[in-house]
């Protein structure tokens, strides 16, 4: 466990200090803040979004560890299920009922505990799990424990798998929903980009740790990792909520004695009443609906990608320690580019072109690289990997950027709980279902081929297309935006 200290302390955790850096200097320049000043010259509303930011860049510094580490275990042929057709669709539909599991309990502390609370105990469940998981792989593979002629380890292996795709989006979100609580949209405009930008940069540099990482202490070790970093985004994300407490603008519903208070779900109708707040929810704010269905649109393209990349990944590179190298080079290389835009060209990019418009245009450069992909008879690993690159880099930075000012000028409701229903639920269900597809495909057809696959990606991306279209037109202006923060910031009796 010692060993895994310099992990975040190294060479990720400097250039998280230099863009922290770099990033508190420009919060106490911006004089929309409190006039109050503390740490760097910081407003404490800066404070408090810098302090989150930086325990964000923690979450996404050990999600890029576990991300290559589990995709690793999960094909290889000793503690995975390398060759076995449909093992990785059929894992990923699982994804979606896991969300819905971590949902329903995230609503529930949130209802009880609050915001800040919810906060802490997420992420320490997550670390716990991580962390317990890593125990019993390194276990399991010391004693080459089996069960009935079938290593133990692929019990373990396959279930960490679908938590890891779960548990990221979970955390993300509050960390998100936070930020949006503090800062107004013309705020969120000039600085969402670059602190998005230092979790890419966070992200890619721990992408090139894998490979001396786990060649260290292994890849049970590098999940230990995660579980360390995890530690440390708690203690930030609570330092964060402490600022706000104290100076008096800790996220608060300030809208809900004006709306009929529901019923509290008993622990048997947990699910039941997380459905019907969603439904409630998406009645009372359409924007959210249609914003959900774009959700599942593009995860279903992301999922087609992610599985076109998995099948030609473990066929092109066999060993494990070179397949998770890989894996962690390529998704630095996505945060790598994504960091660029990000700090570079979105910032003036968001400010000079309506957010509406950005929506439409996303899913365009996709559809064009993966109908290139679809002519090819056996694409090979490059192509794939640019396909998905562009796919991801689109998602990591613009996308990413245009869901979290969507959130800004909305209530505490939306902000909390519509966006954990969209990015836990949502996002992992686009996931699920077309994972399903897939699974059925296969189990009916025999292994389907990338080609196949990538003909697939082809159609989903059109109506990918046509749904952001839909959901770019109902998107509010900056003058809109502006006008729905003022109203539903301010406190009705």
């Amino acid at each position: 466990m010692q060993k895994l200290l310099p992990i975040p302390r190294g060479g990720a955790a400097l250039g998280v200090a230099s863009s922290a850096i770099q990033l508190a200097s420009s919060f106490s320049s911006d004089t929309q803040l409190a006039p109050e000043k503390g740490l760097f010259g910081l407003t404490p509303e800066g404070k408090a979004v810098l302090f989150m930011a930086i325990a964000m860049s923690f979450h996404y510094l050990g999600y890029s560890l576990a991300r290559p580490v589990t995709v690793a275990l999960f094909t290889s042929a000793s503690s995975g299920y390398a060759g076995v057709a449909g093992a990785f669709p059929f894992a990923m539909a699982f994804v979606s009922p896991l969300s819905l599991l971590l949902l329903m309990g995230y609503t529930h502390v949130l209802d009880k505990h609050g915001a800040r609370r919810t906060m802490i105990q997420t992420t320490s469940f997550c670390s716990v799990a991580i962390a317990l998981s890593a125990v019993l792989i390194a276990y399991c593979h010391h004693f080459q424990i089996m069960y009935r002629g079938i290593p133990l380890v692929k019990f373990i292996t396959a279930p960490l798998f679908v938590f890891r795709e779960a548990y990221v989006q979970l955390l993300t979100s509050q960390y998100w929903s936070f930020m949006a609580s503090i800062l107004n949209p013309s705020q969120s405009e000039k600085w969402f980009g670059p602190i998005a930008g230092l979790t890419s940069l966070t992200s890619a540099l721990s992408g090139f740790l894998v490979t001396p990482v786990v060649q260290r202490v292994g890849l049970s070790g590098a999940l230990m990792g995660t579980a360390v970093t995890l530690i440390i985004s708690s203690l930030l994300s609570s330092s964060a909520y402490d600022v706000a407490r104290k100076y008096g603008f800790e996220p608060k519903d300030t809208t809900e004695s004006s709306r009929p208070k529901a019923k509290t779900p008993s622990k048997s109708s947990h699910g039941v009443g997380t459905i019907e707040k969603m439904v409630s929810l998406f009645g009372r704010v359409p924007l959210l609906r249609l914003l959900f269905f774009e959700v599942l649109a593009s995860q279903a393209m992301a999922t087609i990608l992610n599985i076109s990349f998995v099948a030609a990944l473990s066929t092109a590179i066999p060993n494990d320690t070179k397949r998770a190298g890989y894996v962690g080079v390529f998704f630095s290389a996505i945060n790598l580019l994504t960091m660029f835009i990000q700090f570079g060209a979105l910032p003036s990019l968001i400010q000079s072109i309506e957010a509406r418009d950005l929506w439409r245009a996303m899913p365009v450069l996709t559809f064009l690289f993966t109908s290139f992909q679809a002519t090819q008879k056996n694409p090979s690993l490059a192509i794939v990997s640019a396909s998905f690159l562009v796919m991801k880099v689109t998602e990591y930075s613009v996308r990413r950027l245009l869901d979290e000012m969507l959130f800004v000028p909305l209530d505490f409701e939306s902000r909390f709980l519509g966006k954990e229903l969209i990015g836990v639920f949502g996002y992992r269900f686009g996931k699920s279902l077309m994972s399903l597809v897939l699974s059925a495909l296969t189990s009916s057809m025999g292994n389907i081929g990338l080609q196949e696959t990538s003909i697939l990606s082809s159609f989903v991306s059109i109506a990918w297309l046509r749904i952001a279209w839909e959901l770019g037109s109902n998107v509010p202006t900056r003058e809109e935006a502006e006008r729905s923060f003022v109203s539903t910031r301010k406190p009705k009796k």
